[in-house]
């Protein structure tokens, strides 16, 4: 049976799916995936995979998709990033007969794929990008399709998806942001070149950015005509976002527990998942935070999830009537609600000093106030400075190092030679040398060695001698004999 393409396959296979879930690195796994359809989801992707692993790597591919098999979690599509052709057509040949679709990661801006070259970081690659395409369009049973970034001008993205489609991509999702807009200044992704986009190609076209509840989506439908629309950070803060709902959030977060130890997967996805889950309401209750990131068993984090539960429940029934939502939410901390990522100027004052344990600092507040003035750290700066309140980033504290006289970096306190351990370890190879400062035995290995060849010669001499000893015995006795 030839394979569908473009509007077939996606009213047929995808069984015409508008509510789609985005592949997530570490937060698509099945279990998410099935909470995900329970609650409306109607097309979803795995996590970015890497062909190259995926190809090589036995066990990484049971445990993101050969161990996972399940009949509810159809259609499904496989994402991978590559930028080798023959390696990623390799990996998506290993991975077509457990899926619905390949598609191919052309829109992680993160740096992480800037060094392995790969997702967004391809998308001047014109040249690469057809022939990864081209190839896999030829050689996979099931149809190949592209996640993308938009570029800055409307033309050329256009041009670009023209080229993604002419090389034989049967689907395309268009996240409406440049590869630029991230973290905090992601910004709000541009409707208007999807729908550029959608009306130059003739497949299906999935929009990506904007979507933090139902409306938002219907809205997206209209306003560009796509087919359908993807998810990420709006699924991850209410899982039962396509239904049009806003649960209370320990019943998703039981609900994805259950499922949970049905179809296992790593405690950090199940942590990371429930950080979202409980965003507003762990800026309330900061100790229950340090402990669901501490708990090392999934019987540990129902433990934690079951607490906040009773806190909450205990703060509803002491509510006054009438009162309102905190903090300009939407909706009460306890229910699940979109997260409006703050730009960097408001993030320092996000949920500073709010919530009913006074005195503990938000997850995001990045005032500190050190010799009377305010520095801006950054996350992890924030998390050093929530286990040491003590810490100080003030430059001009940290200590003074001496530097190596060959390149200038810190050289070692018990260097021989005054040098970084590189340095170190280049001199004293090229002079046979020892350096105790840095662990560099160059020279006493080399002594040991001169001592263990000088032994073995002496060894051998003897064994030699009697072994010629043995045969000149045997000589005589034969010759013996034969005289005989």
């Amino acid at each position: 049976m030839p394979k569908l393409r473009g509007e077939a396959f996606w009213r047929e296979t995808l069984r015409s799916a508008h509510y789609v879930v985005a592949p997530m690195v570490d937060q698509s796994e099945l279990a998410w995936r099935l909470l995900s359809r329970r609650h409306g989801a109607q097309l979803c992707y795995t996590p970015m995979l890497h062909a190259q692993v995926f190809l090589r790597d036995a066990n990484y591919r049971r445990e993101n998709l050969y161990g996972e098999a399940c009949a509810e979690d159809r259609p499904l599509i496989v994402q991978f990033c590559a930028n080798d052709p023959e390696v990623f057509v390799q990996a998506a040949l290993l991975a077509q007969d457990y899926c619905d679709a390949i598609d191919l990661n052309l829109g992680c801006p993160q740096m992480i794929a800037k060094r392995g070259h790969y997702g967004a970081f391809l998308q001047e690659e014109w040249d690469l990008l057809q022939r990864m395409i081209l190839l896999a369009n030829e050689k996979l049973s099931v149809p190949i399709t592209c996640k993308i970034r938009v570029f800055p001008d409307i033309d050329k993205t256009v041009k670009y998806a023209q080229m993604l489609e002419k090389a034989g991509c049967q689907l395309l999702t268009v996240h409406g942001r440049t590869k630029e807009q991230k973290g905090p200044l992601a910004g709000v992704a541009s409707w208007e070149h999807i729908q550029a986009v959608r009306k130059a190609v003739n497949i299906p076209v999935f929009a990506n950015g904007n979507i933090q509840c139902l409306s938002d989506v219907e809205e997206c439908i209209r306003k560009t005509g796509v087919h359908g629309v993807m998810s990420a950070e709006g699924n991850l803060h209410n899982p039962a976002l396509f239904e049009g709902r806003n649960p209370l959030v320990w019943e998703i977060a039981e609900e994805y527990l259950e499922i949970v130890r049905k179809y296992p997967c790593p405690l950090s996805y199940v942590r990371a998942h429930l950080f979202k889950l409980w965003h507003h309401t762990l800026q309330v209750y900061q100790q229950l935070r340090e402990e669901l990131a501490k708990v090392k068993t999934l019987e540990g984090i129902i433990d934690v999830n079951r607490e906040l539960k009773l806190r909450c429940q205990e703060e509803i029934a002491n509510q006054k009537e009438g009162e309102k939502p905190k903090e300009g939410l939407p909706f009460f901390h306890w229910i699940c609600q979109p997260y409006i990522r703050p730009g960097p100027k408001e993030r320092c004052r996000e949920n500073g000093d709010s919530g009913t344990e006074k005195g503990v600092r938000g997850k995001r507040a990045l005032e500190e106030e050190e010799d009377g003035n305010s520095e801006l750290l950054s996350k992890n700066k924030q998390k050093k400075k929530l286990r040491n309140p003590n810490k100080s980033f003030d430059p001009s504290l940290k200590p003074k190092y001496a530097k190596c006289d060959q390149c200038g970096n810190p050289k070692g306190n018990k260097c021989v030679f005054n040098m970084c351990r590189g340095c170190c370890k280049k001199r004293a190879f090229k002079e046979v040398a020892d350096c105790a400062g840095h662990g560099l035995l160059f020279k006493t290995k080399y002594e040991k060695s001169l001592s263990w060849q000088h032994n073995q010669r002496g060894i051998q001499t003897p064994e030699i001698s009697q072994r010629r000893d043995v045969e000149v015995g045997e000589r005589a006795v034969l010759k013996e004999a034969g005289d005989s």
